[in-house]
């Protein structure tokens, strides 16, 4: 009798969602990162835009990165760990047909969930200035297209979830934004993303007014307030993601680390190389090797 197969990613991501309560999602940028939010004890990650521009081609989230370069550090990230990745598509990378081809992708990377949003192509991160948005009309065929990608990977016998973000909050007024999120839960959406509401108010009113998984995007600095996850939860929030936290420490050690070095002074050392050797594998692979070595002999 064979064993029966382990849940796909996309299959422990929707029992997370179905849980009571919320889950804070350190968002990673690198396979090393997310290996670290693994070990971290936080059950899911999202595989963030902006991070990931600024890591691989240190450029801004601006659509400079391209979908061939994002699926591929999504491969990347899959590989590394055993908790659900949701991953940052952006627009889909071009027309309705694009947003298909993407979230199939996606899918085929090893991602739990593709997240699609409604900007005008090149795309900015949420929490600046310049956005622009797609009509309601285009971002809902955007969307119904990543919901038709999800149905055919199904059918295949694959498995994937559509987060569906709007941007409108910025370039229209919350009535538009809260609008554009019902249409996207009415088409099925899996997990509906309401970016940069201004204040409690506004995040309530995400809460109540649209039915569907939501997702509370807390940026340092950033547009949107600074709530503690019981307090999100209370409001209607299942995930509280954290983009740039990662990326934002890992900044600033190495800037301290190469002040220290300028100086001709030892960097502080705050992981040991011990510990640094078994993050990356070391340990696990001499484990493996020594399994090998009486064969090769």
């Amino acid at each position: 009798m064979h064993a029966a197969s382990p849940p796909t990613p996309a299959a422990r991501l929707r029992a997370l969602l179905a849980r009571p309560g919320i889950r804070p999602m350190p968002c990673c940028f690198d396979a090393l990162s997310a290996r670290l939010v693994e070990r971290a004890g936080f059950e899911l990650t999202f595989m963030s835009g902006f991070a990931v521009s600024a890591a691989r081609i240190a450029e801004p989230d601006t659509g400079l990165i391209s979908y061939g370069e994002m699926v591929q550090q999504g491969r990347d990230i899959t590989s590394a760990v055993a908790i659900p990745v949701i991953g940052d598509a952006d627009t889909g990378y071009g027309n309705a047909l694009n947003a298909k081809r993407t979230v199939r992708g996606y899918a085929r990377a090893g991602f739990a969930c593709a997240m699609i949003e409604d900007q005008l192509a090149p795309k900015r991160c949420g929490h600046t200035r310049g956005k622009a948005v797609v009509s309601r009309a285009e971002a809902i065929a955007r969307i119904r297209a990543a919901i038709d990608a999800r149905a055919e990977v199904q059918a295949e016998g694959g498995d994937v979830l559509v987060m569906a973000r709007t941007d409108a909050r910025a370039t229209h007024d919350l009535d538009e934004a809260i609008a554009r999120g019902r249409a996207f839960a009415e088409l099925g959406a899996d997990v509906v993303f309401v970016e940069a509401p201004r204040d409690e108010a506004d995040l309530a009113r995400v809460g109540r007014e649209i039915d569907a998984p939501l997702m509370a995007n807390l940026v340092e600095d950033g547009d949107t307030p600074w709530l503690p996850p019981d307090r999100l939860a209370a409001l209607g929030f299942k995930i509280a993601a954290y983009p740039l936290t990662l990326l934002g420490a890992s900044v600033r050690a190495m800037r301290d680390a190469l002040a220290s070095l300028a100086e001709g002074r030892q960097a502080e050392r705050r992981v040991s190389f011990a510990e640094l050797r078994e993050i990356a594998g070391f340990d696990a692979y001499d484990a493996q090797s020594r399994r090998y070595e009486h064969e090769e002999r």
